[in-house]
């Protein structure tokens, strides 16, 4: 590190199950970059609870916060029972409004679709993951669904920005207002009242059930697409089939004052430990994070990288039908920047 050269502090979140594994491959990438980090280990998911009683520590929480910004491992939530999500209380806790994924086609991962550019725009705090749901009488259960004017205005807001600093032509509006007239559409008529301040940019509704369709037989139709929680969280996963599965899609929460990226896969307990972990996903979430540090010549020559490594095909982790373990898989990506540096 030259003498003036800034440091960013960086909270970093191992996670469970892989988490450990992929952070590490892309801290190490992230440094290969020549950029300096003061990494900042923070507890958070099962492996917090022996220590902290909780898998979401209050002290994890605040060194977030004095952090320029955060990258995640993914953790690992119970089924039917158990704690809470720790992407959840973050989001809430943090008030992470806004999920961004882009989805993008990596030239050498072999997928059935080609030159897919997608992005999804996820509201990330209300809806039914607000988890407000109670017993009524045993063997009822309810769930409520909140949908408020202020949080919907905001995502659709963020969506059209991104799409206009993105240079991107055309944002849609994902429902089931023909159904749930009331919540999904108050979240329409937010989103309505927001395009009419883009102009430029073409809106259009579509309902959810019917987006998954034309996804799956033209996904090049959509640009970026701006969704309630649920949806958001369903939609972002079919698309990342289209390019070759959660191993190679990267994500990010972003609120007013913090942003956390991460993944969008889970924690793969069956593979942890064993090397296998495909570190892309976390890799090209870092890649978000240097854009979001407005490092931007960084995150270029990172995604460039990958790029790189995939397309010479020789380096290929075991669920994209190669042999190499993390570790080699990274050092061939640390290869790549260091020749386009």
């Amino acid at each position: 590190m030259t003498q003036h050269q800034k440091k960013y502090r960086i909270a970093v979140m191992a996670g469970d199950g892989i988490g450990p594994e992929v952070i590490s491959a892309t801290k190490i990438v992230l440094e290969a970059t020549g950029l300096a980090f003061e990494w900042m280990a923070v507890a958070g998911g099962e492996n917090a609870i022996a220590t902290h009683q909780t898998p979401m520590p209050e002290v994890s929480l605040k060194t977030i916060q004095t952090c320029q910004a955060a990258i995640k491992g993914p953790t690992t939530t119970p089924v039917g029972t158990g704690h809470s999500s720790v992407n959840v209380l973050l989001r809430k806790k943090l008030d992470l409004y806004s999920n961004l994924r882009p989805v993008l086609s990596i030239p050498g991962v072999e997928s059935r679709y080609q030159n897919i550019d997608l992005v999804i725009v996820r509201e990330n705090t209300e809806d039914l993951y607000a988890g407000i749901e109670h017993v009524v009488v045993p063997g009822v259960v309810e769930s409520i669904k909140v949908i408020t004017e202020k949080a919907s205005t905001r995502i659709a807001q963020f969506a059209f920005q991104y799409a206009m600093n993105q240079k991107r032509k055309k944002v849609t509006a994902v429902h089931k207002a023909n159904i749930m007239k009331l919540s999904d559409g108050l979240f329409l008529d937010c989103c309505k009242k927001v395009a009419a301040q883009y102009p430029s940019i073409v809106y259009e509704e579509v309902i959810v059930d019917n987006l998954c369709m034309q996804l799956v037989k033209n996904p090049h139709q959509f640009d970026v697409m701006v969704l309630e929680n649920l949806y958001g969280d369903i939609v972002s996963d079919l698309c990342a089939g289209l390019v070759g599965g959660l191993g190679v899609v990267p994500g990010a929460n972003i609120g007013e004052n913090c942003a956390i990226f991460e993944a969008v896969h889970g924690s793969a307990p069956d593979i942890a430990g064993k090397h296998l972990a495909n570190p892309t996903a976390c890799i090209l979430s870092g890649a978000m994070m240097l854009d979001y540090l407005k490092e931007y010549r960084a995150a270029s020559i990172v995604r460039q990288a990958t790029v790189n490594v995939y397309q010479k095909g020789q380096t290929k982790t075991r669920d994209l039908g190669g042999s190499a373990s993390t570790e080699i898989f990274t050092e061939a990506l640390v290869q790549e920047i260091k020749l386009l540096l």
